[in-house]
């Protein structure tokens, strides 16, 4: 049964943290690959200029910087920014997406990757985002949606409900703190509602054995996010357990999915699309 939480609004997964390199480098192995071949199809080139917000290690903004160079421009922030590497054409910012500003049809590419689920101003923020995009610009935007990530392969059953006790009770942490675990189903619809268009969705599905960047990520939350689970009812022996499930070699999970959605903002009158 789960604790009850104090709501505590705010990111959980302190930036600062002694895990922040380790959950940064799990995230960059695990979705890089598919979040590098989507931004590829947008035709992001040499000469654009793009926005990432909440860039954590900088990966996704370096692969930019790196097609838009050596004339374009890439725009990174994050409220905490200092793991954001130098880069000719790459240009870091401490930016709190919420309270401050953004410049209105400034950016030909917007990117958010696994930041609006954690932001109760979700719905703002998305508004803001539309609105930095130029004409014909387009946002691309990934979150998960983790209410559906089952295990299918456990020693037995009460390993299976430990494993949905854990992911459970770090949905509950991320509540507390404002986020919506949820929120990749709901990118599409919102995207639409803030006036984009030709909105294209790409659900994802992946299968988590010990050995996959996607279940190493969770052993790390326990890691990452243990005072919290703690505090939300989870003790040290079952986090033991629960990891030494994780790495167990026939262990067989589906994961959460996650959604990758691009939409475009309507270019201006008499404009055509890019």
């Amino acid at each position: 049964m789960l604790a009850h939480l104090v709501e505590d609004p705010g990111y959980v997964f302190d930036n600062d943290s002694v895990h922040s390199r380790e959950q940064h480098r799990c995230l960059a192995e695990a979705y890089d690959a598919d979040t590098f071949a989507r931004l590829a199809e947008t035709g992001v080139t040499r000469g654009w200029r793009c926005l990432e917000i909440g860039s954590g290690g900088g990966s996704v903004a370096r692969w930019l910087a790196d097609r838009v160079a050596p004339d374009g421009e890439v725009v990174a922030t994050d409220v905490k920014p200092h793991h954001i590497p130098a880069r000719p054409g790459l240009t870091a910012l401490r930016h709190d997406v919420v309270t401050d500003p953004l410049p209105k049809a400034a950016f030909d590419l917007v990117v958010a990757r696994l930041v609006l689920q954690h932001v109760p101003e979700r719905l703002a923020v998305l508004d803001k985002l539309a609105r930095s995009l130029k004409p014909g610009g387009r946002l691309q935007i990934e979150e998960f949606d983790t209410s559906y990530e089952p295990p299918l392969l456990t020693p037995d059953e009460e390993s299976a409900r430990l494993y949905e006790t854990f992911l459970a009770t770090k949905s509950a942490v991320m509540r507390a703190g404002g986020g919506d675990p949820e929120w990749g189903r709901r990118v599409p619809a919102a995207m639409r509602a803030a006036g984009l268009v030709d909105i294209d969705v790409r659900p994802r599905i992946e299968l988590r054995t010990a050995d996959s960047p996607g279940l190493r990520l969770q052993v790390h939350h326990t890691h990452h996010l243990r005072d919290k689970l703690l505090a939300a009812g989870l003790t040290d022996e079952q986090l033991d357990r629960v990891r030494a499930l994780m790495r167990d070699p026939g262990f067989r999970a589906a994961s959460s999915v996650m959604y990758s959605v691009q939409a475009r903002r309507p270019p201006a009158d008499g404009e055509g699309g890019r």
